[in-house]
Order: structure tokens, then sequence, then C-alpha cells
């Protein structure tokens, strides 16, 4: 059966980086963001591979900033979040589930500090965009909101530290998790934080100016040759393993952050102003009666899960998997789903529908690593 060619326009939009990963025989992209964001180089298990052993760099471009500036920035960025950023200071950069009215999750970017009345939004993939302008119009709020031409650079593995200190300086070191500093590349002075989309260490670096995108990337190629430097981009496998959620995939504005396991990024009761605050107290009164957990689905290597897998426990439905693939590492089929209280404890049996029939698994209360 022959497979469907994604049709790029206008519409699908390129990165400063475009050029260069085509160059780097990628095999396969997806659209997120509107944007092109690559998902294969080598193989999904090659990549995955590397990306434990060496350096990686990634075209997230996709990961675009919202950047909210003037009098009322705080105001509003507290009023998209139950995280309670009240302490926040520049050089921070805090992961913050972002929800509707009703609770219901609309994203979860990491936000960054960047004045006092200047924060950065990178998002994952949905419009954020037009939900953050409606609040800022309809509320009258002294602040412009708009999509900056500032691009993610990540790079990610265990040698990320040694391959970012050639480029930017012996001070990447210093940088502590979740924050971030300036530093300079050819004239300009561009965000490096400890952060990315993976369990294996290394920093995002948010390229400003699409004209600066092809000369770091050649820098850190250059820089990084006995490295084994190579391209690269999300993995399917190692994001599962790390329980690293996907916004749209494993979790939906049908979801609340508890469901989803972010509990811990929310302080509700002392973020006023959160337009989603008086939901979250009422649904905390009684807790999830769903949430998110890890699964080992038993058996031969299944085709990864592209939609909705039912799970069951009993002979009743008591959950989903969204996410899947097969583990080298841990030589198992790894998911990601979203499990009803009765059946979410850690070691519970259940059974999974897949393409290949009824699996037993088992549910992890804690993900793989």
């Amino acid at each position: 059966m022959s497979v469907p060619l994604l049709s790029v326009t206008r519409r699908t939009r390129r990165t400063p980086f475009t050029d260069r990963v085509n160059a780097s025989s990628v095999k396969a992209y997806t659209v997120y963001n509107h944007m092109l964001l690559p998902t294969v180089f080598g193989s999904v298990e090659d990549d995955y591979h590397h990306l434990k052993r060496n350096v990686q760099v990634w075209d997230v471009s996709c990961e675009r900033q919202i950047e909210i500036r003037g009098p009322d920035a705080g105001r509003l960025i507290q009023m998209l979040t139950p995280r309670d950023l009240g302490s926040m200071t520049m050089g921070q950069c805090l992961y913050t589930p972002m929800v509707d009215e009703t609770g219901g999750m609309l994203n979860d970017p990491v936000t960054l500090k960047l004045a006092e009345d200047r924060y950065w939004v990178s998002v994952a993939d949905s419009d954020l965009l037009f939900w953050i302008k409606g609040l800022a119009y309809g509320l009258r709020l002294e602040i412009d909101v708009d999509e900056p031409d500032v691009s993610p650079l990540a790079i990610q593995g265990p040698k990320a530290d040694d391959l970012v200190a050639r480029v930017f300086g012996e001070e990447v070191r210093d940088i502590r998790f979740f924050r971030y500093a300036m530093l300079p590349f050819e004239g300009r002075h561009l965000v490096v934080a400890r952060s990315g989309y993976s369990k294996q260490g290394g920093f995002e670096i948010y390229v400003d100016g699409s004209d600066l995108g092809e000369p770091l990337w050649d820098a850190l190629f250059a820089a990084g040759e006995d490295l084994d430097v190579r391209p690269g981009c999300p993995n399917l496998i190692e994001r599962i393993e790390a329980r690293l959620l996907s916004y749209g995939n494993d979790m939906t504005r049908e979801n609340t952050p508890h469901e989803c396991g972010l509990g811990r990024f929310c302080q509700t009761q002392q973020a006023i102003g959160c337009v989603g605050r008086d939901a979250l107290l009422r649904v905390a009164v009684e807790g999830p009666v769903r949430q998110i957990r890890s699964l080992s689905i038993n058996g031969d290597a299944l085709t990864p899960c592209s939609g909705i897998w039912p799970v069951f426990g009993g002979g009743k439905r008591v959950g989903r998997v969204t996410s899947s693939a097969w583990s080298p590492d841990f030589n198992t089929n790894v998911a990601i789903g979203m499990i009803r209280m009765t059946h979410w404890d850690d070691g519970t049996t259940v059974e999974v529908e897949t393409p290949d029939g009824m699996r037993n698994a088992t549910v992890h209360e804690e993900s793989y690593i």
C-alpha cells in the first residue's frame, strides 16, 4: 500500500532551518502549529539510540512564541494558568498548564519571563494565540500580543553541554534546569535555556531572527563533529518512556491538569485571576476520577498507536491508550493512557484492544525514565 504524501503549501510554514533539515536526509515531517516538524531521520529506533548516547540538533521552530508585552503582561499571564507566577523572576522558564474557564487544558507551554512587562509563551500544538488575544482585547488590557520571529533550536543528549559550550562558552554549564541566560552569537544575544522535550538533558536556543538560523545550525555541526552530532527530532519512543505528554494526543481541552498528572504545577488557590480557577477549585474537592498513567503492553512489537486503543478491566472499559511504541531498552511495548481510578494503581493488570487483538498490560504509576 502506498503512503500518502504531505502537500506543502504556504499554509504549512517552513522554518529558518528547513533547508538544512532537508539536506540532512530527513525522512518524514508532521505539521505542528502550521509548521513543518521533522519526525524521523535514520529510523525512529536508530534516532532513539543515538539520542541516548550522543547529541542531536532539533528544529523545533514549531514551538511558536507568543509575546505578551506591556503594563498588564503579568496580569494576563496569571489569567492563563493555575500555576502561581507571583514569584517568577527574570531568567526563569516555567512549565505552565494553561486552561479555559472550565478548567480544561488549552495548552502546556513553557513560559519565559524576559522583563517585568515582557513574556514569551512557547506553545504546544494549538492556536493559543487567539485565546490570548481575545482575553487581552475583551478586557481592554494595556498590552501587545503577537508572534515574534523567534525559532527554537533544541540541543538534546548526554553530550549537549559539551556542544553548546563550544559555541556559546563555558558559562552554559552553570545554567540550572528551567533557567536561561542571554548569551552572544554573531553580535546578538540569544536566550539559551536548559530545557527540552526529552529526558536526556540539553538546551533550547531561542533564535531571535530567522537570518541567524543557518549560521547557528552550521556552527553547531562544525563544533560537534567529534561528538557525533546529528540532526534529530522529538523521539516517540523516548518521550513515551519518560511520559512526556503530547497536547492533542494524550490530553485535550476535555481534560483538567489534575487528570493529566500535572497537579504539581498548579497552585490554584494562590493563582488569583486564573480564568479557570473557580472550576478547578470545585473539581479539586473530589479529585480526578481518571488520570494519565504509563503502561507496558505484553507481546511482540505493536504498530505505534495513531488513534485511541480502548483499555478494559473486568470486562468494562476503564480507559484508553493514546501513545505507544516498542522500547528496545525495556524490551516491551510502552504506552501512555488515561485510566480510571479503579484501575490506576501501580501494578494493576488491564487489557488493551490493539489492532493486533486484545493484549494484557500493566499500569505503572511512574514513568520508565
